[in-house]
């Protein structure tokens, strides 16, 4: 890890306080002189970070910048940030995951993009995706997952989506099937599960779990056929919870399926459903 990542993951872990450049150099275990170029780094990629004499550096409550450091820092349980890949912009996360996947890397990967150029919905449709979104595809091994039936599969994913929205926001997303997630009568959400069949064999070889979610998208900027059907959790720019917090809900549950119920999931599912 370079010595940006090192002070971005401090600075993310201590976002309410301020950390003195000694205190930094003391805990990473590099010089003042890295810190300085670390934090002229950061900012130069967007980061507002406050500096205050004796009293050290902060992130500022602005930042909503998706980073592995960001995402990490939100999670309980100890992931390799290796596993998460962030683009600024990709055609669509389900596809580079597809390709990920083809290669053998590994399940529990993270693949977001920052905006998507070919947003994929299922069957010909699209996605839009522009900046203001959280664009993920989670690659899942078969051999870790208690089930390999499509409809568990696709209702964990929909309710886990649901239920870590609800958590962080309070606000309650209805599902349209398969996984359209709408709150007040409008679209904030899709889901496309996907997965790789060995032909001879009919042996699931890797699922993708692709997420996208309009976060605080600014909708008037949206082809004018959809200002009526999406709809955007926040307002732009003014989201009480990070993205990087919502990804994390999302990706911790995803990767935890030693609770999965089968007549509890589509229980829970059903009670979802618009």
């Amino acid at each position: 890890m370079s010595s940006k990542d090192k002070v971005l993951e401090l600075l993310e872990k201590n976002k309410n306080t301020y950390i003195s450049g000694e205190a930094i150099a003391s805990s990473l275990g590099i010089s003042r002189n890295a810190i300085w170029k670390a934090i002229n780094e950061l900012r130069k990629q967007g980061y507002v970070i406050e500096a205050v004499n004796k009293k050290g550096y902060r992130l500022g409550e602005s930042n909503d910048i998706i980073s592995a450091q960001g995402i990490l820092s939100n999670m309980d349980r100890n992931i390799d940030s290796a596993l998460i890949h962030i683009f600024d912009t990709l055609d669509s996360t389900n596809k580079t995951a597809k390709e990920m996947a083809m290669e053998g890397i590994c399940h529990g990967s993270l693949i977001i993009a920052r905006s998507q150029t070919i947003g994929k919905g299922r069957g010909t449709h699209s996605f839009y995706s522009p900046e203001g979104g959280i664009y993920m595809s989670v690659i899942l091994s078969p051999e870790m997952l208690p089930t390999l039936e499509p409809d568990v599969i696709t209702a964990y994913t929909g309710i886990t989506v649901s239920d870590s929205i609800e958590s962080l926001t309070g606000l309650f997303p209805k599902i349209k099937p398969i996984n359209d997630l709408f709150i007040d009568g409008r679209k904030v959400c899709g889901i496309l599960t996907e997965s790789g069949i060995e032909f001879d064999s009919g042996m699931v070889q890797w699922i993708v779990v692709g997420i996208g979610i309009n976060f605080d998208s600014d909708i008037s900027q949206f082809p004018e056929d959809l200002q009526s059907i999406v709809g955007s959790l926040f307002k732009n720019g003014q989201a009480p919870i990070s993205k990087n917090q919502l990804i994390a809900e999302i990706y911790s549950h995803l990767l935890d399926w030693s609770q999965v119920n089968k007549e509890q999931i589509l229980k829970k599912f059903s009670e979802r459903l618009i």
